[in-house]
């Protein structure tokens, strides 16, 4: 049988807004589906601050924090956007530590983008296979914390760290985390109310 989990979404200035807003929808689109199939115990899915006060995103959107890391102790599923805040929160001593800490009894530690650089410099992501955007491949590579970073993926499981490339494939991982956690036949209902059909009008490599 399904359980209800906690879901923590670490959020920053600086943070891509799809990064979290993708994984966000999936989460709690699942919640309104547990409501159909008539559960009444949903997923809690909260976003987490350093301070627990709002922050603002790379494109300028403002967000509300659910909560701050010091009311945080324990999560069953964290995911990690990016963001061109990674690279000043990568130097963080304090949020790396709070990373390290909950990820330690999380059922799942989950990045999206160059949110692999922080789960790499807090624990989570060392030794182990990753991905992250296109464009931050050579330069996590360069790091050495991971076994090895692939590119040309949507997301990468090694054990339960889960991560996934750019911006859209943050979607598609937490589709699949949905269905690692309530089954396939709920995630797949889930993707279905989302309308979730992704046919981009523009395939070509650039």
């Amino acid at each position: 049988m399904t359980r209800t989990r906690n879901i923590g979404i670490l959020i920053f200035d600086g943070v891509e807004e799809l990064d979290f807003v993708g994984p966000y929808e999936v989460f709690t689109m699942s919640n309104e589906v547990h409501g159909r199939e008539g559960r009444d115990q949903p997923d809690r899915v909260t976003l987490i601050t350093e301070t627990g006060k709002s922050v603002t995103g790379a494109k300028g959107m403002t967000v509300e924090a659910h909560a701050g890391i010091a009311d945080i102790d324990a999560l069953d599923v964290l995911l990690i956007p990016g963001g061109q805040g990674t690279r000043r929160e990568v130097e963080n001593k304090a949020l790396l530590a709070w990373i390290a800490k909950v990820s330690g009894g999380c059922e799942w530690v989950t990045s999206v983008c160059t949110g692999a650089l922080l789960l790499c410099a807090a624990g989570p992501g060392k030794g182990r296979r990753v991905t992250t955007h296109w464009g931050f491949i050579e330069a996590l590579r360069e790091r050495g914390e991971a076994a090895k970073v692939l590119e040309e993926v949507r997301y990468v499981r090694d054990g339960n760290v889960v991560t996934a490339a750019g911006v859209s494939a943050g979607i598609d991982m937490a589709l699949w985390l949905v269905g690692q956690m309530h089954g396939e036949e709920h995630a797949r209902f889930t993707q279905r109310f989302m309308q979730y059909d992704p046919a981009p009008p523009y395939t070509a490599a650039v």
